[in-house]
């Protein structure tokens, strides 16, 4: 049986997928987003508490009164990092009736070889993709890393009709530039399956863990964002697809 590397575990999560969730935590991530509110799970051989796939059921199973509507979710960190895991996990929670659930940024898949990737399509029930940046220049100065295999990821679970919630954190200076915005929702016209556009305040929580990791933090002084400029860019990011979807239908 397979063991995963797991950064923590929250029993009774409400922000991460539908209803009351088991959110696991995995450890790693390739990415380093300048928001990033979670630094200390970021290295890959840090080790936290192995458990195995088994264990996270069980864990579910103790509480499964409470999760009402709810389900299993895996996040990081970059679960799927450990992308063997998360299968095998899903396949079990998946013979027991439990929803599935990802939320990642996508920069693992490889559109040259999607086997496990099918594999793993065939167990989840709804992917939260995380889309730092439709611009790719900004996206490599944003995270580090180019974002071409995190829109193909988009498509590719499309074309596997997986249902997705799209999340886009918003950063004044960073992520609300209105032509890429503008590119942003015409974008997402070309993916069917997308249930929610869910756009997020950026916040200055986890300065505390770059501190208390001798790291600096990369967006010091900037303001967190407000409620009227994210409700701003989400207004931006749906008219352009609503306009780019009537241009379609024409």
């Amino acid at each position: 049986m397979l063991t995963a590397n797991i950064h923590s575990i929250e029993s009774f999560g409400t922000v991460d997928g539908p209803g009351i969730r088991l959110v696991v935590f995995f450890q790693g991530c390739p990415m380093r987003c300048m928001y990033c509110h979670n630094p200390d799970t970021w290295e890959v051989n840090v080790k936290r508490e192995t458990y195995t796939t088994d264990e996270i059921i069980a864990l579910y199973e103790k509480n499964e009164k409470f999760y009402h509507h709810g389900g299993i979710t895996v996040t990081g960190g970059e679960p799927l990092l450990q992308i063997d895991f998360v299968i095998e996990l899903f396949k079990k929670a998946q013979a027991k009736g439990i929803h599935t659930c990802i939320d990642t940024c996508g920069i693992t898949f490889n559109p040259s070889d999607t086997s496990k990737f099918d594999e793993l399509v065939k167990y989840t029930s709804l992917v939260m993709l995380d889309i730092k940046q439709i611009d790719d220049d900004k996206h490599r100065q944003l995270t580090k890393q180019s974002n071409k295999n995190i829109l193909a990821f988009a498509s590719y679970l499309d074309s596997k009709n997986i249902k997705m919630w799209i999340r886009y954190v918003v950063v004044e200076g960073l992520t609300d530039n209105e032509s890429d915005l503008k590119r942003l929702g015409a974008f997402l016209t070309t993916l069917k399956n997308i249930e929610a556009l869910d756009v997020i305040p950026y916040h200055t929580m986890g300065v505390s863990k770059y501190k208390e990791l001798g790291i600096p933090y990369p967006l010091d002084g900037v303001n967190e964002t407000s409620k009227e400029k994210t409700q701003e860019v989400k207004k931006v990011i749906l008219e352009a697809y609503h306009k780019a979807k009537k241009i379609m239908n024409n």
